[in-house]
């Protein structure tokens, strides 16, 4: 249990600190700069060795059954974070602003179609993981940056869905319902399914031709 503990917070910070990711975003008028911003969030989750359900489900295909557990446990802990900081910012001299553009973008998402919001979600969540195995596996701080930030300000421009993100969205645009809710399944299969195709490709075709 002590374990799943300290999953838990590491994820509940995670989902705080993606929070003020959405918060700067929402905040800047400039969208490019928004979106760059917005990488600080990740930035410092992988620096301090936190748990993004986004940037972990990938490695699911190289993990023995139990990890499931892990996740499920992330993206609570996620949601957690995510929700206390919507709440938070509501009680600032900022939060009206920050809602009245959490509301507008949650009711772009809401009407869309579940099948574009899988695809978007899909494609966010091949970026994630792109981030955070780039960022594990590269050696050099400046390749390390890029791979953090690049994928995101792709995934944030290009419109692509993240769970984790739309956690906090959905909490600072008052727009949590049944609905609402069911999107938020969509996007978290939409990233769990992006985030483990570059895995399975790799251990699976990858590693099978390698050894013809």
């Amino acid at each position: 249990m002590r374990r799943y503990f300290d999953i838990f917070l590491r994820a509940l910070l995670t989902g705080m600190l993606i929070a003020m990711g959405g918060i700067v975003y929402l905040s800047c008028d400039n969208k490019y700069i928004g979106s760059a911003m917005f990488g600080t969030g990740l930035f410092t989750v992988l620096t301090f060795g936190l748990a993004l359900f986004t940037g972990k489900v990938g490695y699911a295909v190289e993990q023995k059954p139990r990890y499931l557990i892990d996740l499920c446990v992330i993206w609570v802990g996620n949601l957690a974070g995510a929700v206390i900081t919507g709440l938070l910012i509501q009680m600032t001299r900022v939060g009206a602003a920050i809602s009245e553009k959490a509301a507008a973008l949650c009711e772009v998402k809401t009407n869309d179609s579940y099948l574009s919001i899988f695809v978007l979600a899909f494609f966010c969540g091949m970026l994630m993981f792109i981030a955070a195995d780039g960022y594990k596996n590269l050696t050099n701080p400046a390749a390390q940056g890029l791979a953090i930030f690049l994928p995101v300000m792709v995934f944030i421009l290009s419109g692509f869905e993240h769970c984790v993100a739309n956690m906090f969205y959905f909490t600072a645009g008052n727009a949590w319902n049944p609905t609402s809710a069911l999107y938020m399944l969509i996007m978290t299969l939409g990233n769990s399914a992006g985030g483990i195709l570059i895995p399975l490709v790799r251990k699976g075709f990858v590693k099978a031709a390698a050894n013809k």
